[in-house]
C-alpha cells in the first residue's frame, strides 16, 4: 500500500498527473493564446517565402555584325542553348501589425504581393551550342556575356507570362493558411 501511495504521490508531483488532470478538468482541451503581435512576429521571421520555382530550356541567339560588309566575313553569331530557374514567393517581413487582425479563434491577414526574387542561369547545365565568327573577324569576348544577360531577361519574361506571380500568391496563402490552423486558428482568412 505504501509503493501505491508513493506511486501516486510521484505521479502527481512530477508535474504528469497534474496535467493530465488539469486536462481532464478542462474537458480535454489544451487551450494555447496566440495574440496579434506573437502572429505577425513569427510569420515575418519567415522572411522570403519561396513559394514557385520556374525552370525553362531556351535557345538565345546573339551576334555582331557590320551593316556594310556580309556577315560571313566580318559577323560574329552565338546560339545559346540555356537552363535557367525562376525564384518567386512573397517577402513577409515587409508585413506590418495592422496587416493581421486577431479575434478570438479567427485570424484575418492581408499579405503583400508576390514578386519574383532570382532569375539565375545554370551554368553548369548552360552551353554554347554553336559560334560562327567571319573570315576576317575574331570572336567577341562580350558576345556570350550580352547574350546571357538577355537569356536571364527572355526567362523571367517567359515565367510572368506563365503565371508565375499567381502561383505564388495562391502557394502562399495555402503556406501561411495552413501554419496558422496549426497554431490553432479555426477561420483564417487572407487577402
Amino acid at each position: 500500500m505504501t509503493v501505491a501511495l508513493v506511486g501516486t504521490a510521484v505521479w502527481f508531483f512530477t508535474g504528469i498527473g497534474l496535467l493530465h488532470l488539469i486536462g481532464m478538468v478542462r474537458g480535454g482541451h489544451t487551450l494555447v493564446n496566440v495574440d496579434q503581435p506573437t502572429v505577425v512576429r513569427q510569420i515575418q521571421q519567415l522572411q522570403r517565402l519561396e513559394t514557385v520555382s520556374y525552370t525553362m530550356d531556351k535557345i538565345i541567339s546573339g551576334e555582331h555584325d557590320t551593316p556594310y560588309l556580309p556577315k560571313f566575313l566580318v559577323g560574329d553569331r552565338l546560339l545559346l542553348v540555356v537552363h535557367g530557374e525562376v525564384i518567386a514567393g512573397v517577402n513577409l517581413a515587409k508585413l506590418q501589425p495592422g496587416d493581421v487582425r486577431v479575434q478570438g479563434h479567427d485570424i484575418s491577414i492581408r499579405l503583400t504581393r508576390s514578386e519574383v526574387f532570382s532569375t539565375r542561369i545554370d551554368n553548369a547545365k548552360t552551353r554554347v551550342y554553336s559560334r560562327d565568327t567571319g573570315l576576317f573577324s575574331s570572336p567577341d569576348p562580350n558576345l556570350e556575356s550580352e547574350v546571357r544577360e538577355e537569356a536571364e531577361r527572355q526567362l523571367q519574361q517567359a515565367a510572368l507570362q506563365d503565371g508565375i506571380l499567381k502561383a505564388a500568391d495562391q502557394n502562399a496563402r495555402n503556406t501561411i493558411s495552413g501554419m496558422l490552423r496549426g497554431l490553432g486558428f479555426n477561420q483564417v482568412e487572407i487577402q
